[in-house]
């Protein structure tokens, strides 16, 4: 913009501006007078306000932004602060304050089509196996175990009625929850309203689809009117909403039966809510991960038919890894988030987590769609034929991922099997670049979602106080910079295109579950995934999300103990479809999908 002083000073003298900049650098700003008219505003001319800052401040700052000005650009940098940058705080300090409602969205908003793509799907299609389900089981526990694919049909044919069916993982959460801990709220008069209404529905003949009369299980992050949804923590223990989340509703409509608001980490993260820690059901010793760790839990122990999860960075993976279960990531923007808790506006997405790879697409069906509630959903098709053929699919891995942890012999078998099915193993590529430094949009974007809890110190309340937990990093957060913001977004584009690069060569990839650098990228470039077991492993000790602890050390055990191990799909852009029916193929090829942990 114009600035008059500016032309003013080229006027002069060069030996008068040498002795005018030596002055203004001593000297601290003076409040400015009153400009002639017509002439346009200028950067630093408003009043100074906020507290004193010293050139010391900014020596002590350079540390945590890791960059280093010289003594004079620090002492201009302090001089100036209080007219040039502190009054763009006000929005926070005062004293025109202005409060930023939960549900108000960042303007920019993120896509995960690049441009010049378009979502994979182009037509929508569903078709699921159309297999009889068997006979009903004689006993309790062969129903609760049996995947919603065998359920709605036993249902359908009305061999099972809503109620029996919600009547045993009631009592089964009475009996086995006191061990996991994976239940905050039961719903047990509203499920057996809705189980009655899905049976009177279906004996009039109104059968509403695969989900009508399924008991289900909901993180506890999505809101559900005049029910507690407490986010796993402790401010929000008694936050009651007036409104159900669009995903709750979607499943109210589908006929589905909610019979229990799930764990959660505290605000997401991990395993370890007001409640206690949430436990693996496979190996009780150690907690079940997070942040999903409630319906990754419940679904493995045969508590619910199936359950919702939400990931923002593996919250849906990890768990789904550690307990068996299948985990479907859907594409960022298929499902909408609205009247969910927000973590991170550009990568929080909701997704099924269930008992088998069917189960979950037949969920993803119920949900999906755009609301206007959540301005990054979008229109999307999904286009799934269980008996399609997988033949000559390309499937990419990443071959030194495959040789090295957390790989194991059950991720280099899963590789073996694809080939034996038919698909076309392909060797990929991502270039050595420090993709953990993406992790700056959520910790920035978390903070900013919960800057008033975090600044009332209402977070102090939370049962984890540890370096690695949600109150410190918040706190941290606000110290990391607008320009790397801004920067990290740009690196994250760049990563896009590379990962779109990837998938100009391949159908899908296959990954080791918990390798870092996928979890990281195929959240920030929004691709879906799909997490299934796929065999066992021996573990000689008990695992953990959270830092090690030497004053705590982790359980022991000798002889190791057997646990599942999954392997993950990631798939195209909205290609869900694809993922789903590859991951069948893989499950009946693996054949293990029937074990239950022992004691359950």
């Amino acid at each position: 913009m114009p600035n008059p002083r500016r032309q003013f000073l080229a006027q002069m003298s060069l030996g008068f501006l040498g002795a005018a900049v030596s002055l203004k650098a001593e000297a601290k700003p003076q409040e400015p007078s009153q400009p002639p008219p017509g002439a346009p505003s200028a950067f630093g001319t408003g009043p100074a306000v906020g507290p004193e800052v010293s050139p010391a401040t900014f020596a002590e700052a350079e540390k945590l932004a890791r960059v280093e000005f010289t003594p004079a650009e620090r002492t201009l940098a302090a001089n100036s602060w209080r007219v040039d940058m502190a009054a763009l705080l006000e929005r926070r300090t005062g004293p025109r304050n202005v409060a930023l409602e939960p549900a108000l969205a960042p303007f920019s908003r993120y896509d995960s089509v690049l441009p010049g793509q378009h979502a994979a799907a182009q037509r929508d299609r569903f078709v699921r196996t159309n297999s009889d389900p068997g006979p009903l089981p004689s006993n309790d526990a062969g129903i609760a175990y049996a995947p919603v694919t065998r359920l709605s049909r036993w249902i359908e044919q009305r061999k099972l009625t809503s109620e029996r069916l919600t009547h045993i993982y009631l009592n089964r959460i009475e009996q086995f929850d006191s061990k996991l801990r994976c239940v905050i709220t039961l719903t047990r008069d509203l499920a057996l309203a809705q189980a009655k209404k899905a049976d009177a529905e279906i004996a009039a003949g109104k059968y509403r689809g695969p989900l009508h009369g399924i008991p289900w299980g909901s993180k506890d992050l999505l809101d559900t009117a005049g029910i507690a949804t407490t986010y796993g923590a402790e401010p929000f223990r008694n936050r009651i909403p007036t409104k159900d989340a669009n995903v709750v509703q979607r499943l109210h409509d589908a006929g589905a039966v909610l019979i229990a608001k799930l764990s959660l980490g505290a605000l997401a993260l991990n395993d370890i809510w007001f409640g206690g820690q949430t436990m693996n059901p496979w190996l009780l010793e150690e907690g079940a991960s997070g942040s999903s760790a409630g319906p990754g839990a419940a679904t493995a122990a045969g508590l619910v038919g199936f359950s919702i999860g939400s990931e923002t960075g593996g919250s849906i993976v990890s768990p789904s890894m550690r307990c068996g279960v299948t985990g479907l990531r859907p594409t960022y923007g298929r499902v909408p988030r609205t009247g969910a808790m927000t973590l991170c506006w550009s990568l929080d997405k909701l997704g099924p987590m269930t008992r088998s790879v069917e189960d979950a697409i037949l969920v993803l069906q119920a949900i999906a769609g755009p609301d206007p509630g959540d301005v990054s959903s979008v229109p999307s098709h999904l286009d799934f034929d269980s008996g399609a053929s997988i033949k000559d699919l390309r499937v990419g891995y990443f071959p030194n991922w495959m040789k090295q942890a957390p790989a194991t012999n059950v991720d280099r078998s899963a590789l073996e099997t694809v080939s034996k099915l038919g698909m076309r193993p392909v060797e990929v590529f991502l270039p050595d670049w420090p993709y953990g430094c993406l992790n700056l949009n959520l910790f920035a974007e978390g903070a900013a979602s919960f800057e008033e809890l975090t600044l009332s110190h209402r977070v102090d309340q939370l049962k984890m106080q540890t370096h690695d937990s949600w109150p410190n990093l918040f706190r941290q957060a606000r110290f990391l910079s607008a320009v790397d913001f801004v920067q990290t977004d740009r690196f994250r584009r760049k990563v896009c295109q590379e990962m779109a690069r990837i998938f100009s060569d391949v159908d899908l990839l296959l990954v080791p579950s918990l390798r870092d650098e996928m979890l990281t990228t195929s959240n920030n470039t929004g691709h879906p995934s799909l997490t299934l077991r796929a065999g066992f492993v021996e573990v000689s000790e008990a695992r953990s999300d959270w830092a090690p602890d030497p004053q705590h050390p982790l359980p022991k055990f000798v002889p190791p103990r057997r646990v599942p191990h999954g392997v993950t799909l990631v798939g195209r852009l909205f290609d869900e479809g694809t993922l789903c029916r590859v991951g069948i193929a893989l499950e009946r090829a693996f054949a293990v999908a029937a074990d239950h942990p022992p004691g359950f």
